[in-house]
């Protein structure tokens, strides 16, 4: 039983076995079932072949800028060479967890705080390059190193913190004054926009009003000038003489006496003369007969209009002398005495 332990070894998986005969390497052994010569060969160690982590703990460097910082990095590696993993060092892991140290330092002191804590890339690159040259020689690779955590000082941070507080408020009131303007700018141009639709539309109101204006006065005019066709054609269809222009004239006189600022009418006795003179004048000029040829035929002006209706022109004319008299008549009590006229000067 003893012989058999000494000559059969076992070596697991992603392991290599070390093989001194006489204390000097003699071989490598592969993962399985392996013989040796017993009492002469020794398997004197097992070499892990799988990718490690190692973590170091935080170590203290100093900054370009006299600041003291710690950093915690992460490293990966892996033994390609356990020949030269056990014969070329001692002990690897602390190997390269000193060299990390120095390297760390290296890198760090020709950087500044705020190079430092935003050059986590810079910093994992130089200590890869820097520990994969020096650990090939002991059959290790670096795969990976990774920079952990990196610690200022306290008051370092309370004054990144009021910084990166103070950063934050400009940054915010920028952003507000920002909103506001566009704000402004957006209502200007609204207030623009309804500006000129408002005048537009005003515009084309006033255009419009203007057209409606015009076609009324045009319709206006037109139907005035259509009435005074119709009544002036009526006038020379119904063949008027003298008598009927005075009896005209009488019954615009109140029309004239309506209006507010009218309180005082003086009738001369001489009025009917003057009217009846005028109407002459009018008529000769216009070339108004004196007396209408013929009898005047009766207008049926229906129920309760009376029956008395000139059929004659003698009738007519003392219809009309009757109206002039009473008009007379009731202006003569309220005309006041009128002074007589200097010679020099004409009566009024």
């Amino acid at each position: 039983m003893v012989l058999l332990a000494k000559t059969v070894k076992i070596v697991p998986q992603a392991r290599a076995g070390i093989v001194e005969r006489f204390g000097k390497y003699k071989a490598t052994l592969n993962p399985g079932l392996n013989v040796i010569v017993p009492f002469i060969d020794n398997l004197r160690y097992k070499a892990d072949l799988r990718e490690q982590v190692v973590t170091f703990p935080p170590q203290p460097v100093i900054t370009e800028d006299n600041l003291t910082v710690s950093i915690d990095t992460v490293i990966y590696f892996q033994i390609i060479d356990p020949v030269a993993a056990t014969y070329e060092i001692a002990n690897y892991i602390t190997a390269v967890e000193q060299l990390t140290m120095t390297t760390l330092r290296n890198i760090a002191g020709g950087m500044d705080l705020e190079q430092t804590l935003t050059s986590r890339e810079r910093i994992n690159s130089g200590l890869a390059t820097v520990l994969d040259e020096a650990t090939g020689r002991w059959g290790i690779k670096v795969k990976r190193v990774e920079v952990k955590s990196i610690d200022p000082p306290a008051s370092i941070k309370d004054a990144m913190e009021k910084q990166m507080r103070a950063d934050r408020d400009k940054r915010a009131l920028i952003l507000t004054a920002e909103g506001q303007r566009q704000s402004a700018i957006l209502t200007a141009e609204g207030n623009k926009q309804s500006a000129i639709l408002n005048a537009e539309g005003a515009r084309e109101s006033q255009i419009l009003s203007a057209q409606g204006d015009r076609e009324a006065a045009i319709l206006r005019a037109q139907g005035e000038g259509q009435a005074i066709q119709t009544v002036f054609q009526a006038i020379h269809d119904g063949q008027p003489d003298q008598s009927l222009l005075a009896y005209q004239y009488l019954q615009l006189l109140p029309q004239i006496a309506q209006g507010d600022a009218n309180k005082l009418w003086i009738l001369p006795s001489e009025f009917t003369k003057t009217i009846e003179g005028l109407g002459s004048t009018l008529n000769a000029t216009l070339g108004v007969p004196r007396k209408a040829a013929g009898d005047f035929k009766r207008v049926d002006l229906g129920p309760g209009a009376g029956e008395a209706q000139l059929s004659s022109s003698g009738e007519a004319d003392a219809a009309v002398q009757q109206a002039i008299a009473e008009a007379s008549a009731v202006a003569q009590p309220v005309a006041p005495p009128v002074a007589p006229a200097e010679p020099d000067q004409p009566s009024t």
